[in-house]
């Protein structure tokens, strides 16, 4: 019978534990959901955080310069094609278009 309230008093003890455990909790939550509203939360959830495309590229080529300095290359330029030359390569693919669907008719 010994062993059984001393068993008894050790049960009410955890529960007490528990209990405060559980308050505790509760606590956390309550400030988890205001920190949650203010925004406070991770920051790849929040909206409207975009950056432009432009921005994003520079980064992008500012990372490429600095691994190609650590590597010991020089960093690669980025190609870019005049307005004619455009024209010039979108003309001749119209004309191979012009030209496939033609020999597809007879």
């Amino acid at each position: 019978m010994a062993n059984l309230t001393g068993l008894a008093g050790f049960v009410s003890k955890l529960r007490a534990v528990r209990t405060n455990l559980v308050d505790r909790l509760r606590h956390v939550d309550a400030a988890l959901s205001v920190v949650g509203k203010l925004g406070g939360g991770s920051s790849h959830t929040k909206p409207g955080r975009t950056m432009s495309a432009a921005a994003r590229r520079k980064i992008s080529l500012a990372q490429k310069a600095r691994w190609a300095k650590a590597k010991g290359h020089a960093p690669k330029p980025k190609r870019t094609m005049s307005a004619s030359a455009r024209r010039k390569i979108a003309a001749a693919a119209r004309a191979r278009w012009d030209k496939f669907r033609a020999a597809k008719k007879k």
